[in-house]
Parts: C-alpha cells; structure tokens; sequence
C-alpha cells in the first residue's frame, strides 16, 4: 500500500491537496481532493465510477472537490471542501478489502478529509470504510448515523426550487407546474414524491429499467419518456437534472424548453459560459451546489452527533439562500451562478480569516 501526492495542475485549479491512493492487492486507485479547509475539515462523498481515463477521474475530482467546498460555505457549515473517486466498476470491483484499504488512505489525512455516499457508494460502504477510520460520516442508523442522505438532498433541491417559483411566477410552490426530472435514482425519486404532493404534474426518464419499474409502481401519475433529449424538448416549466454532471451543455441548453433549471446533480453546467447562455433564453438557473446541499447538511449533522429534525431545518433554510442569491443576481446583473460564487467566496475569507487571530 502506498501513497503519493501529484502536484501536477494543482496551483492552476485552486486545491490545498490532491492525494493519489494505490493498493494493488484490492485493486484500489482512489483520488483524494482537498480544495480548501478555510472553514474547517473537508466534506465530501466517494464516488465510485468507471472512468475512461486517470485524467477523467482527476477532472472529475477536481471539479467536484471545489463545488464541495462552495456548497458547504453557503450551507453555513464550518466544513471545507473535498471529494473522493474511486476508479473503478463497483458493480464488479468494489469489495470490504478494497473500501477498507480506501478507509485507511482517509485515515492518513487525520481529519483534513471525511468522507461520504456519492454516485457508487451507499451507506453500507460507509461503515464498511468506518472500520478503519474514523472521519466517515452518512453512516447507517444502526451505528449512529444519518442514513440515506438523499432524502434532505431532494428535500432542500425542493426548497430551491420553490424559491425559482417565487422568483419566476410569484408564488413558492409547483402546484400547476409541469417539472421534468432526468434521473430518478438516489435523489430523482424523493424528489418526484416531494412535487406530486405539492401539486405538480411529474414527466422523467431513467436510463435504469429498474428505476422506471420502480416509477411505474410507485407513482403511475408520472410521464415517463425514452431519454433526456426528449424530456426537455418536451413543454416543461422546470427541468431538474439529477444524474451525472454536465446536463447543461451546448447542445441542451439552445433546445431545452423549461423556465427554471433546479436539480440534484453536480456541475451541472458543462463548461463556463453555459450560466450565460441559460441568461440569454430567459431560463433562471439555481446553482446545482446551493440547492442540492440537503445532503451534505445532512451527512455533516453525525458530527455533533446526529439529529434528523435539526439536520431538515437546516436543510429548509436553502429556500432562504436561494432566494438571496437570486435577488443579489438581479440587483448586481450577473446570472446566479456567479452570484452564489460571491457570497460563497465572501464567507470563505471572511470566516477563513479569523483561523489567523491565535488561540493559545
């Protein structure tokens, strides 16, 4: 088992800490991101993907890492940020050895990293990686901790989008709306509870046949359609990505229908210069990493020890911070995106600073 650090791209994108993770005897290749702990200890998930190349598993980690540490900012946590992938299928490589040994390469940062659920792990990984370290959090129930932090993600992405209603059309609710959700896993299903109880009309797409079995039995109001492009050519008044990153590109955003983007996935937008697109077509976007912050509210919450009624009123506050930011977007004239940046930057120094006044 070894570890070593690459220093390669890491002052141009920003990050304290980047952590390559190799034993070949599990078949590990983990990647740690650390962008900043300014607030305090780095949060964030481990995703487990198959990736086509290390550079896209480095991308992948270095974006998310820097959404992490801007999500947990405006979610008024005193976290830094930081992500974890591990490169790999875990339908067919995942196994106790391998998270286990990944559990020891967290250990070794000492508290700088904790980990999370993120796209390919859950919370039975989780306390499988807790046996070898302590800085885990999204722990299952029976061993003190929060459970599937889904639930708070898609409620607090609901709270947002009720804000962009607000915003938009003058009332915070969906009641009448038609919401196109692409996605309907972890976060996607919660979430099309949430807007069919608030009076919404629900169109999605999966492109897991068992997730679409689950929609069919679960709620059988739901449109179902064949695929993403489909869905948001479709007359919707809401598009919510809740898959993987990069839903907005330039192919979308030209055709995509809908007045409001909120969703659960991260980095949403495919490259800089999507938010103004979305400006230019009149579509109002909520950034992905202010509204889908439930989750990491909730998984944060087990460090003080977990309760969940404490962890959802936080997480409702983001109907609060999604309405400042997109009030501040209109008063400064720059798109949401950039707004949120700001006061997510703003709070980073202004708090960071204070780590320089000497406690003794």
């Amino acid at each position: 088992m070894g570890v070593f650090v690459s220093s390669d791209g890491i002052e141009a994108a920003g990050h304290e800490q980047v952590v390559f993770c190799q034993d070949r005897h599990t078949g590990l290749k983990a990647i740690i991101g650390i962008y900043s702990t300014a607030l305090g200890p780095a949060l964030g998930g481990t995703r487990f993907y198959p990736y086509e190349s290390e550079e896209a598993a480095v991308t992948d980690v270095l974006n998310l890492s820097r959404g992490m540490a801007y999500k947990n900012a405006l979610a008024g946590l005193d976290l830094g940020g930081g992500k974890a992938v591990i490169w790999g299928n875990p339908e067919l490589d995942k196994s106790e050895a391998l998270l286990r040994a990944y559990g020891r390469f967290v250990e070794t940062l000492r508290g700088r990293y904790y980990t999370a659920c993120d796209v390919g792990t859950y919370v039975p990984d989780m306390d499988v990686i807790a046996r070898e370290t302590s800085y885990v959090t999204g722990r299952s129930v029976e061993h003190g901790g929060a459970g599937d932090s889904s639930v708070l993600t898609a409620w607090g992405v609901f709270q947002g989008m009720r804000a962009a209603a607000e915003h938009t059309w003058g009332r915070p609710t969906l009641a009448g709306r038609r919401v196109g959700i692409a996605g309907l896993g972890k976060v996607g299903k919660y979430l099309a509870g949430h807007l069919i109880e608030d009076g919404a009309t629900v169109v999605a797409t999966d492109v897991s046949p068992a997730a679409l079995e689950w929609a069919r039995a679960t709620y059988p109001q739901i449109d179902i359609v064949p695929d993403t492009k489909t869905l948001i050519t479709s007359d919707i008044d809401v598009y919510a990505p809740c898959a993987l990153g990069g839903a907005l590109d330039d192919d979308t955003v030209p055709v995509l229908r809908a007045k409001i983007v909120t969703g659960g996935a991260n980095n949403q937008l495919a490259h800089p210069g999507i938010d103004k697109m979305l400006e230019e077509r009149g579509i109002l976007y909520t950034p992905d990493y202010v509204v889908n912050a439930g989750g990491v509210i909730q998984v944060a919450d087990e460090i003080e020890g977990f309760n969940f009624e404490r962890a959802k009123l936080r997480a409702t506050k983001i109907f609060d911070t999604t309405g400042q930011i997109l009030r501040l977007a209109s008063d400064e004239g720059v798109p949401p995106a950039v707004a949120a940046d700001r006061l997510a930057e703003r709070r980073m120094a202004e708090v960071g600073r204070l780590r320089s006044i000497y406690l003794g």
